[in-house]
């Protein structure tokens, strides 16, 4: 089975920045290239999840209606350019909270395959797409392949310092599926 595992904010839509939250509909703009992107990954068959840490949400920033009004507009405009997206799984807890769906940790990850009727063996030939070194780390954790995105979070300078370092590292999403889309 051929998987992919988005985070949102910094692949699929543009990073709004540190400490701030994506909190209403037209504060959501895609990254040029990653409705096509996701399209191009639809086409060749492959699953794809979004898996986020949101936790605006748990920091009263804005309401859980609110990200599904977010998330369900997001999905409209993936399917309205070919693209589908499996299932999409946040975690709305705060990091002090400790809970297994919150990324570096793995939980959410579990619940995607899941969701299909797979285990975490499921993961090994799997993607994870992110731009933050939690996002790798969950990957990693998972036994995925990971691919830095640098239309987010992070940059090459800070992935030095980093403990783990991700499989390969792509200017955006639209890139990373050219690794991907060559590996199966």
């Amino acid at each position: 089975m051929k998987i992919v595992f988005l985070d949102r904010d910094g692949v699929i839509n543009e990073f709004p920045g540190n400490g701030k939250y994506v909190t209403k509909v037209k504060n959501f703009h895609f990254i040029p290239g990653s409705l096509e992107a996701i399209r191009l990954l639809t086409e060749q068959g492959f699953t794809l999840f979004v898996v986020s840490n949101q936790a605006g949400v748990g920091k009263g920033l804005f309401t859980k209606d609110k990200l599904k009004h977010i998330t369900k507009n997001m999905l409209r405009d993936i399917n309205k350019n070919g693209g589908r997206i499996e299932g999409v799984f946040y975690c709305t807890n705060r990091s002090e909270q400790n809970c297994d769906c919150r990324k570096p940790q793995i939980g959410n990850i579990e619940k995607a395959l899941a969701s299909m009727g797979k285990t975490l063996r499921s993961a090994k030939r799997a993607f994870f797409v992110g731009d933050t070194e939690t996002d790798i780390l969950a990957g990693n954790t998972a036994g995925c392949r990971t691919i830095l995105v640098r239309s987010g979070r992070e940059d090459r300078v800070h992935i030095k310092k980093w403990d783990v370092k991700p499989t390969f590292i792509t200017k955006n999403l639209f890139e990373a599926t050219k690794i991907i889309r060559k590996s199966y």
